[in-house]
């Protein structure tokens, strides 16, 4: 049985009393295959709302007034959308009908459980009814919040909120939806077994509107469940609707345009079970060839990485290239090869080095086309409101494409091998463990059905390749060159995650989270929880704070280690701990920029992890602020603790920096890796109150806290350890051309640091290039430990830096400075040893004027 869904907005045709499909559905698609039942019941609109009705009480198409449609004044607009909204909360209501019909059966039947003759089980009732409560709680909130906006309607009137707020809730549909399959056949086998249970199920009472003639009408289970099915396209038609009569300047314009996103985004992500109306040819089953997936991916092929449009279909997989047509007509794809999904494995039956070497760029390449792209969307900005800029802003905006095609091509390093049972490898490189289970997870879904081997011939490919134009779902290279201006740009700052639990596991293991966040159209995994020892119910609340660059999601992929070293996998950077479960959040803005944590849970494949999280915008991190307490040494200047300590260097770093070269020097992504905030927080309390038993706390922490809490303690610093004065005399030095005009301005400039400012640097500077030495184990280069460090130790308050450079937001001097505070680090790491002693000693010759 096959799930039919319409997706596109080209299948409906427009109907303000409830959004219905192409006509009346027999029960078979285009294609002649059988679907589910399409129950036709068009909505009725409530009296009270003044939408007409037929005789019988059956909704009918509103004639709109005169030149209503081609007005183009407010009011019109108003009237339009109210006519819009009208027809959608009718039809909402008679959805809330459907769903609270599902669930009148549910409780009798619980309650026979319990007796000797139960209906059902527990866990049949479970699956059958699965999210049908919380589905319906979601949806009368909605239908009570919107009915009073639409019986007061005037101008002031907002409704956005409640549709981002719809949207954001389709996590639930997302659990329904995997479970349909599972919840059909259950009902089905329940109502072969028990004849009471068919009874039910096949005559379920479904109440009418409001003041309708009709009081009841009955409906099978069936038809029923597939209610949820069709109810997601409806709403994202209805948005799309209203976008056409909001006003872009209206409040309500970016939380519709915001809502349709989510809801588009969640339609693409349950294609396998949407619209198998989309068909190219037959298989060799005689079935039809339908999409399951499809994206683009990073092939490496001939050495080279090449960016592919990959297509998924049920019965072979297909690598395309898009091809460059003349202006104006239709993208083409060109076929670079096939696999039937009966041929293919993801086992070779070689030894792995016969596949193609991956070519990994060094990792400051990367950051530095990031700072570069970041100081492009910036530019634009500025363009923008500069008259006359927008032929400038086309100009930059194509550079900026080309450089964010640039870093999705060169940024992923995870292979994803598939090979020919007759012999043939291909490699594709993804940027996420996360994306490399789905393909993965979808290609052995449609495997497991009785797939027979097919050879396509020239003709039958033509056919295939030339309809993945229209059959495709993602559209565009994932890089925001290609966005709306109106699109949400995402979140710049940090995120704080707290990682609290999971359950729903059903045999204990060695269990472990990672958190991953997208960046520059691609995704990055950022932390990662300890190891939980054999265990069902893992207890973590560890919490990270991870840097956001233009994120707009955050996903939990959820672990089972493996210490099985037999088990090892041969292919570079592959992870061989299995997936358990995963999923994804949308970073709401509204939700997330609270000052207060907003707690959440992410259900994966049964499996429920619980995480709170909070955010704190660029601006707001990138200030320095002074502590107001007079001990401690976080926040204090560094020049008070060292007196105080009587010592030439801080304590806090001399002992971080000792416990990371005895035991996190080969440590991979040291200094790079977040370590567990709960942790940094308590290393930190206990520097500041000189806690007797820091040696104790030092041994027995992680060391990725440790590297964290030298960081922290630099960053807390109440001016840059290469201070505020020096600051501007930085930024022009490092710019200097000519090496011994650059060599004696940056040696001066150490010069003019105060003692113990430039022994903390000397110290720190010398045990940079130690970790740099083992850069082959632990991965961490001087150009990497210089983007981690640089605008640590560089950046200055925020009062400073804006009268600097004239730059009012700490947004733009993040990206106008980052690249050369980078840069000055990097000069003294590259630098032969620099002495303490030499340095001063040599101070007679210049002056110290800066």
């Amino acid at each position: 049985m096959k799930i039919t869904m319409i997706k596109s907005f080209q299948d409906f045709n427009y109907n303000t009393d409830g959004y219905e499909g192409d006509g009346a559905d027999d029960g078979k698609s285009q294609d002649g295959s059988e679907t589910l039942p399409y129950i036709d019941e068009s909505p009725t609109m409530s009296p009270q709302l003044g939408a007409p009705q037929g005789p019988n009480g059956e909704a009918v198409s509103p004639t709109p007034p005169e030149g209503l449609l081609a007005g183009g004044d407010i009011e019109k607009g108003l009237e339009m959308k109210k006519l819009v909204l009208s027809g959608f909360l009718a039809s909402e209501e008679i959805y809330i009908n459907q769903v609270e019909a599902l669930l009148l059966p549910m409780r009798p039947l619980r309650a026979t459980v319990s007796t000797s003759q139960p209906v059902l089980t527990i866990q049949q009732i479970e699956t059958i009814f699965y999210k049908i409560q919380d589905i319906y709680e979601i949806h009368k909130e909605f239908y009570d919040a919107l009915l009073p906006s639409i019986q007061q309607w005037d101008e002031k009137v907002t409704v956005g909120h409640l549709f981002q707020k719809l949207a954001s809730q389709l996590g639930v549909y997302k659990a329904f939806v995997d479970n349909y399959k599972v919840a059909l056949e259950t009902a089905e086998k329940c109502s072969q077994a028990n004849i009471q249970f068919q009874k039910i199920s096949e005559n379920l009472k479904v109440k009418g509107p409001k003041d309708s003639k009709d009081c009841t009408t009955t409906i099978s289970m069936e038809a029923l469940l597939y209610k949820p099915i069709d109810r997601v396209t409806r709403s994202t038609l209805v948005l799309h609707d209203l976008l056409k009569h909001t006003p872009k300047d209206h409040p309500d314009f970016p939380l519709l345009q915001d809502a349709l996103r989510i809801s588009q985004n969640f339609l693409s992500s349950i294609n396998e079970d949407i619209d198998p109306r989309r068909t190219a040819v037959t298989t060799p089953k005689g079935e039809a060839r339908q999409l399951v997936k499809d994206g683009f991916l990073v092939e490496v092929s001939e050495s080279s990485r090449k960016l592919r449009h990959v297509f998924l279909f049920t019965d072979l997989l297909l690598c395309a290239k898009m091809k460059k047509t003349a202006v104006g007509r239709h993208q083409q794809y060109e076929c670079k090869w096939y696999i039937p999904l009966a041929d293919l494995t993801f086992q070779t039956l070689d030894d792995s080095d016969s596949c193609p070497s991956i070519q990994v760029l060094p990792e400051h390449e990367i950051e530095e086309m990031k700072i570069k792209i970041s100081a492009l969307k910036n530019e634009i900005q500025k363009e923008k409101k500069a008259p006359k800029g927008q032929s400038r802003v086309e100009r930059l905006r194509k550079k900026m494409n080309e450089q964010e095609s640039w870093l999705l091509l060169h940024s992923p390093t995870i292979p994803f091998r598939i090979h020919n049972k007759h012999g043939k490898s291909f490699l594709f490189l993804l940027s996420s463990d996360y994306e490399r289970s789905e393909w993965r997870e979808s290609i052995q879904k449609l495997q497991k059905k009785d797939l027979q081997a097919c050879v396509l011939s020239s003709v039958e490919l033509q056919v295939l390749t030339s309809s993945c134009f229209k059959l495709r779902t993602v559209h565009n290279i994932p890089v925001t060159s290609n966005k709306d201006d109106e699109e949400t740009p995402g979140l710049y700052g940090f995120l704080h995650v707290i990682v609290h639990s999971a359950k729903g596991f059903k045999e204990s293991a060695n269990l472990y989270c990672t958190l991953e966040v997208d960046s520059f159209g691609y995704f990055v995994s950022k932390a990662k929880t300890r190891a939980f020892r054999d265990t069902t119910e893992p207890q973590w609340n560890e919490e990270f704070e991870i840097e956001l660059e233009g994120s707009q999601y955050l996903r939990i992929l959820c672990y089972e280690k493996c210490y099985d070293k037999s088990m090892l996998n041969k292919d570079d950077n592959e992870i061989v701990d299995k997936i358990m479960g995963k999923g994804q959040v949308q970073l709401d803005p509204q939700t997330v920029q609270s000052k207060n944590w907003h707690m959440d849970v992410i259900e994966m494949n049964g499996i429920k992890v619980e995480f709170s999280m909070k955010f704190t915008s660029r601006d707001l991190s990138l200030k320095r602020t002074p502590s107001k307490k007079q001990s401690g040494v976080f926040g204090v200047k560094i020049n008070v603790v060292t007196k105080r300590e009587r010592s030439k260097v801080p304590y806090i770093v001399r002992q971080c920096i000792e416990e990371v070269e005895k035991r996190g020097i080969d440590e991979v992504g040291i200094y790079r890796i977040s370590g567990v905030a709960t942790d940094i927080q308590a290393l930190k309390l206990a520097f500041d109150t000189n806690t007797k038993d820091i040696l104790v706390m030092l041994s027995d922490m992680d060391i990725n806290a440790i590297a964290g809490t030298l960081k922290l303690y630099f960053r807390e610093l109440p001016e840059p350890l290469l201070t505020d004065r020096l600051y501007p005399a930085f930024m022009e030095g490092i710019a200097l051309s000519d090496p011994a005009a650059k060599e004696n301005c940056m040696m001066h400039l150490l010069r003019s640091l105060p003692d113990p400012n430039l022994m903390t640097f000397l110290t720190l500077l010398e045990h940079l290039k130690r970790v740099a030495e083992k850069e082959p184990i632990n991965k961490m280069s001087l150009h990497n430990l210089a983007t981690v460090f640089g605008p640590t130790l560089l950046r200055p308050s925020e009062a400073e830096c804006a009268k600097a450079q004239h730059i009012t937001s700490a947004s733009d001097i993040w990206s106008h400075d980052v690249m050369a505070q980078v840069q000055v680090l990097l000069y003294y790491l590259q630098h032969p040893p620099i002495s303490f002693a030499e340095l001063k000693r040599n101070t007679l010759y210049f002056s110290t004027d800066v």
